[in-house]
């Protein structure tokens, strides 16, 4: 079997970018989006409110303050983040956000944490997936964890290859069972004890007065403080929608705050009602299972269920939420290479992470997050304890630069908003409540691996910005080129002879720099004066994450890519030669450039292909990882299928 047939059976038939419809049935109903987007802050009740709560200790009557708080907070976070939808709604979240409003190195800072934290994303949900699954397993079998959350990632690895809404809708079963069995536990175990609510509030007020009177109001402060923030990582993924508004239907805004209410009204039911039941139930950390496996367990056998029934619900139960983290877990696959396309079109990441791939996904994006997280996985030994610490601060880092930025926003445009004041306010006491539980979380947990996060985060932003500069050193000296050549004056000629496919025809690949084709033609002719009487330029464009983003991206990428063609066929008319141009479109640029120069040569028989290729004075790994020797795969693709190609130097 052919490679490109073992490529199609486990990814799916190569898709059409160029029409359409392929676009619109792609994009995301506020329902599938809440399930693929929504999954990550939904799961996040499976493991942020328990490390919340047990942060607390003996204090379990806080637990009432928490529950209320994790609600709230859900609510205000999420209706903050629907101004970022309302103001870029062509996605980018985060990153988009803090670039546009505060400054490129901010928005390099959040794209940074944004990556490193859908990394992270992946990682703590396969494993606390895997956690919740294990609890229904003896304890001998605890050392097979590891292999199991790497067996997972590779699978959801291979389903995001083969497309997004294809990856969504196959977990979408399991998305919906957790909700409905999640649904009737909180609600029957909190109406079975609702004759304790009556008398629960008074009880933790008393609680509250009677420990200040015995330590001080600042330790109790600090003590909810410090439970409040490392239940962060139950937030967590409330930024996934604003950071995929591109992927969404028609209107994309309305569309967008859907999918973020269905998240908003469901992650705050869940883990502030999961909170409650902690407390309602007095559950205990039990050794080898989770504190949802043991609250779930009680009230199961209250509901009736003992012996093998008893098994099977809990397992049931726990399957879904496991099932669930794996959803979450796409969530990542989702978003991480979303940024990285954002970040590749500002040349802060290398540009190859706006290729889409056959089936219309960022490929390396995926393969980059897929291989960050198995790695992640096998070095914290898939601890979730010590992944939401990792977790949670650049999270919070995200939302904070976020949130500074739309006050920035609404100060600047307060006389064009009449609403201004209220939009800051809420951005406001968001920024407020995200700052407060970054930092306590960066200086609670900072010798207990948080300053894992800060070396690693910044690493990437030091890596990104050595890219940045070699980026733009090349584009200064690709724009010295094109000055050079800008001064190649165009013919005096107005008559041009036809093409004649019988006489010798020189077919030049050209790309966007005008330098290089000119520098290739003008090569030509001083090498062969006379020799060659047809001169074609072919093109070929990459339908790339960012010309993707709607009809009128692509349009504009035909008109630049015609407009670039025809200067080239211009100037040789002016100098009397006979031209013409190909112009052609795909995800992989190399594979369009073949299939027009097949038909090129069945026109032309005789033609011989050229094309510049820019030359370093050093040449290195980080070079080739940052150009995509373009040159050298067309060459080798045309020379295997008989066709001839000369490679021209052009030294920058």
């Amino acid at each position: 079997m052919r490679s490109h047939k073992v490529r199609d059976l486990v990814l799916g038939r190569a898709l059409d970018p160029l029409k359409s419809e392929t676009r619109h049935s792609l994009a995301l109903v506020a329902f599938l989006a809440w399930v693929g987007l929504g999954a990550d802050g939904l799961s996040s009740s499976a493991y942020g409110p328990e490390e919340a709560f047990k942060a607390l200790g003996e204090h379990t009557h806080f637990g009432l303050y928490l529950a209320i708080a994790t609600a709230v907070t859900v609510f205000i976070i999420s209706l903050a983040y629907n101004q970022i939808i309302e103001l870029f709604p062509t996605g980018g979240g985060g990153y988009r956000v803090a670039t546009s409003l505060i400054g490129p190195y901010a928005g390099l800072t959040a794209g940074a944490a944004l990556i490193v934290d859908y990394v992270l994303t992946i990682a703590i949900s396969i494993a606390s997936g895997t956690d919740a699954m294990f609890s229904l397993l003896p304890l001998g079998w605890q050392g097979g964890k590891l292999y199991v959350e790497l067996l997972l990632a590779m699978v959801l690895i291979v389903l995001n290859l083969r497309g997004m809404s294809e990856s969504i809708k196959i977990l979408l079963p399991i998305f919906l069972a957790f909700v409905a069995t999640h649904f009737v536990l909180i609600v029957y175990g909190i109406l079975s004890h609702s004759s304790g609510l009556p008398s629960l509030i008074p009880d933790t007020l008393s609680e509250t007065s009677k420990l200040a009177g015995e330590t001080s109001w600042m330790f109790v402060a600090a003590l909810f403080l410090k439970a409040y923030s490392l239940g962060g990582g139950t937030y967590t993924g409330i930024e996934a929608v604003s950071n995929n508004v591109q992927s969404l239907k028609e209107p994309r805004v309305r569309t967008g705050k859907l999918t973020m209410l269905y998240m908003a009204a469901s992650l705050a039911f869940t883990a502030g009602g999961i909170i409650l039941l902690y407390l309602l139930w007095q559950a205990k950390p039990v050794e080898g299972s989770t504190l949802n496996a043991v609250v779930f367990s009680s009230i199961l056998t209250e509901m009736g269920f003992s012996g093998n029934g008893m098994a099977v619900a809990l397992i049931v139960v726990l399957a879904t939420e496991a099932g669930l983290l794996f959803v979450a877990a796409n969530t990542g696959f989702l978003g991480g290479p979303a940024v990285l396309a954002n970040m590749a079109a500002d040349s802060w990441m290398p540009h190859k992470f706006r290729y889409l791939s056959t089936r219309l996904v960022t490929q390396n994006g995926i393969l980059l997050m897929g291989i960050a997280a198995l790695a992640i996985l096998i070095l914290s030994h898939g601890r979730v304890d010590f992944l939401v610490v990792l977790y949670s601060i650049n999270v919070f880092l995200t939302f904070s630069l976020s949130l500074t930025g739309l006050c920035i926003y609404w100060i600047k445009h307060r006389k064009d908003d009449k609403r201004w004041m209220g939009r800051l306010a809420l951005s406001a006491i968001g920024l407020a409540v995200t700052v407060s539980i970054l930092v306590v979380t960066t200086v609670a947990k900072f010798d207990e691996g948080g300053w894992i996060t800060v070396v690693i985060t910044s690493a990437v932003i030091a890596a990104c910005i050595g890219i940045r500069g070699h980026y733009r050193h090349t584009k200064e000296r690709i724009k010295a080129v094109d000055a050079v050549f800008a001064n190649t004056p165009n013919g005096t000629e107005t008559k041009y002879p036809e093409l004649d496919p019988e006489l010798p025809t020189a077919a030049f690949i050209v790309g966007t720099s005008r330098g290089g084709g000119l520098h290739a033609l003008l090569w030509v002719q001083r090498m062969f004066p006379g020799h060659f009487r047809n001169f074609l330029f072919i093109m070929a464009r990459a339908v790339d994450s960012e010309s993707y983003g709607g009809d009128e991206s692509i349009a504009k990428m035909k008109d630049s890519a015609s407009e670039s063609l025809s200067y080239f066929v211009d100037f040789c008319h002016s100098h009397g030669l006979a031209s013409t141009s190909y112009l052609g479109f795909g995800t992989d640029a190399v594979e369009a450039i073949t299939e027009i120069s097949d038909k090129v040569r069945c026109e032309f028989p005789s033609a011989i292909f050229f094309t510049s290729k820019l030359i370093t004075e050093t040449e290195n790994f980080m070079t080739r990882l940052l150009h995509n020797q373009a040159a050298l795969a067309l060459q080798r693709r045309l020379h295997l299928e008989g066709i001839q190609m000369v490679i021209l130097p052009m030294k920058i």
